[in-house]
């Protein structure tokens, strides 16, 4: 099989010939939401005496490590050319099934969610690599279906399934080391094990080349289908996880929660730097863009006067400047 070369220029690397305007926008796609991040940060902690507190940093790194999980996967997705919208009810699905496990032991706990949720994931792919459906109809297929399933096993929210807070497991959710959240070093580990595999194993070069031209992809030998199905199945695991890392923090599996997730994750992955159209995009920048709209949601909860919808309003704002931006920087390198 010929090896795959069209994967992206690394970060730090100019490619070869690329002009001035090149080399801007690249930073500018790349670096654009961390220099955001940066001048908000900076904005909060000098308007509100409370932001900086360890207090509100722990908060606000634990609420976005559940987030960030859910991003993870839905990078790889969005970077093949795809879209995920089932991951708001699989980690809700992936909570209750952990709370219900529990009961079990810390193994059974952490394993339901993932082969349960890994499997609906698992289906979706199959159904967009081998059947060639619509991403966005399956996976919307998924959430309903899902959302069934977690209604199903509760009652229709009757039931709630609640963690013994003297367990191992809710310990994953609760206790800390060196005074940071347990789920945040998880979080981390994650994102480095996601951005290796991304930028130096075969399969993250599958993944860049399936996004960047499908069929150029398999003319090179790479397995298209296989690639799809696997992505899918990773963003499956990834909201199982989540989900069942925050019924660890809870000590309970909660129904309600996920609803718009999908959309709160493939936005902070866009705003990350991430193409929708795909072939380009990298894992830090998608940590960057949840760490973003945490903080937008912080700053908001601590003007106090405005409604918590005006969250929703600021993140929808972002991403629709972000994909302007976006749009405006491809079309200046196809005039260059």
């Amino acid at each position: 099989m010929q090896s795959i070369e069209t994967g992206p220029t690394p970060v730090g690397e100019e490619p070869l010939g690329s002009t001035r305007t090149e080399r801007i926008s690249a930073l500018a796609q790349q670096h654009g939401a961390l220099v955001t991040l940066v001048v908000a940060v900076i904005a909060a902690s000098l308007s509100f005496d409370t932001f900086l507190t360890g207090d509100n940093l722990s908060n606000m790194a634990v609420s976005s490590a559940f987030l960030a999980v859910v991003a993870l996967g839905m990078t790889f997705v969005i970077i093949t050319g795809g879209i995920d919208l089932s991951v708001g009810s699989l980690f809700a699905l992936g909570g209750v099934l952990a709370a219900w496990g529990s009961k079990y032991g810390t193994l059974v706990a952490l394993l339901l969610p993932l082969v349960v949720c890994g499997l609906i994931g698992l289906v979706n792919g199959l159904l967009i690599a081998r059947a060639r459906l619509a991403p966005f109809i399956v996976t919307l297929a998924s959430l309903l279906a899902a959302r069934g399933i977690l209604l199903a096993i509760t009652d229709e929210g009757a039931t709630t399934y609640l963690v013994d807070d003297k367990s191992f497991f809710a310990k994953l959710g609760q206790d800390e080391l060196l005074g940071v959240g347990v789920p945040v070093w998880i979080t981390v580990a994650l994102f480095v094990i996601g951005a290796v595999v991304l930028r130096r194993s075969r399969f993250g070069q599958y993944v860049y080349a399936v996004g960047g031209n499908e069929d150029a992809a398999a003319l090179m030998g790479a397995p298209v289908a296989r690639t799809k199905t696997s992505v899918y199945a990773l963003s499956g695991v990834c909201a199982g996880l989540a989900g069942a890392l925050n019924a660890a923090w809870l000590v309970s599996g909660v129904t309600i929660l996920g609803s718009g997730m999908e959309l709160e994750a493939i936005s902070a992955v866009v705003i990350g730097g991430t193409l929708l159209t795909g072939g380009f995009g990298f894992i830090s920048g998608s940590l960057v863009g949840v760490l973003l709209l945490k903080v937008i949601q912080n700053v908001i909860n601590q003007i106090g006067s405005l409604d918590s919808a005006y969250q929703q309003v600021v993140s929808g704002a972002f991403l629709a400047v972000v994909v302007i931006a976006q749009t405006w920087l491809g079309r200046r390198r196809r005039m260059l």
